[in-house]
């Protein structure tokens, strides 16, 4: 067991150093070694002392001044840079095409990260995402349980559920457990030829309102009376005492080309 720094409790951290959670990480985005790896949040290293092994080339983005000046030392690898930032922040585009992703993230990260990740025009080709249980499990949900998180990903990736970590194997333990998050972008888009603008300010608009049927999000967050709304759920074949959160990937597309058609 490597000394382990001290946590920073406002950012979330919790060191992991279990090696068969870790491996487990590796192996959720196959990592090889023709791969460009962007680690996020190394903390110590633990986990970037596999992928210097396993990868061609690491990217570690640290938002931790310290912990980023740190690293190179624990980790010392040719095939490492260190790069202190704010990974929301971070140049994407920098990276070759076709990265992949490896992190442990601190749980509020998760859904502003998926999307700069999703919504990169130079995407991640897979990813393991090490995150809060019950949030991996509403990324994965099925229509009846969907959400505004779970539609965005779903859109640009196919997800899968990966390895439960409990939390008694971080440093300090969080008070719940972690899954990893398995993430593979799309090669062709679910919907092709989609403004995606339009597609979620129509999805924006039906969670607006959670508790809310469908008619009555669309109307106000689209700005539709309800006649209108009801045509246009009619059109899309959608009930209208229907919730958002029942609604498939392709009853969202429906709605948004009927939608767009009215523009």
């Amino acid at each position: 067991m490597r000394d382990l720094p001290t946590t920073n409790k406002s950012l979330g951290q919790h060191w992991l150093q279990d090696e068969t959670s870790l491996d487990a990480m590796l192996e959720a985005a196959a990592v090889s070694l023709t791969d460009t790896v962007l680690e996020i949040g190394p903390g110590p290293g633990t986990l970037t002392e596999e992928l210097v092994h396993a990868a061609k080339e690491v990217i570690a983005v640290e938002f931790d001044a310290q912990l980023a000046k740190e690293l190179p030392a624990r980790v010392q690898a040719s095939n490492l840079s260190v790069v202190q930032q704010d990974i929301l922040s971070f140049d994407l585009t920098s990276l070759p095409p076709d990265y992949k992703v490896v992190a442990n993230i601190p749980y509020y990260l998760t859904s502003n990260l998926l999307r700069t990740l999703c919504e990169s025009p130079n995407h991640f080709s897979k990813a393991a995402i090490l995150i809060q249980k019950e949030v991996a499990e509403r990324v994965c949900a099925q229509p009846g349980d969907m959400s505004l998180l779970s539609v965005s990903v779903q859109f640009y990736c196919d997800v899968q559920l990966g390895l439960v970590v409990p939390a008694e194997l971080f440093t300090p333990p969080p008070k719940v457990d972690s899954q990893i998050l398995q993430v593979t972008y799309r090669k062709t888009p679910l919907f092709p030829d989609i403004d995606t603008k339009v597609f979620f300010r129509v999805v924006k608009a039906g969670f607006a309102q959670r508790r809310k049927t469908i008619l009555n999000s669309l109307s106000a967050g689209l700005h539709l009376d309800r006649r209108k709304t009801s045509e246009l759920l009619a059109t899309a074949g959608i009930r209208p005492t229907d919730r958002a959160q029942t609604l498939s990937l392709e009853q969202w597309h429906t709605l948004y080309a009927c939608y767009k058609s009215t523009l």
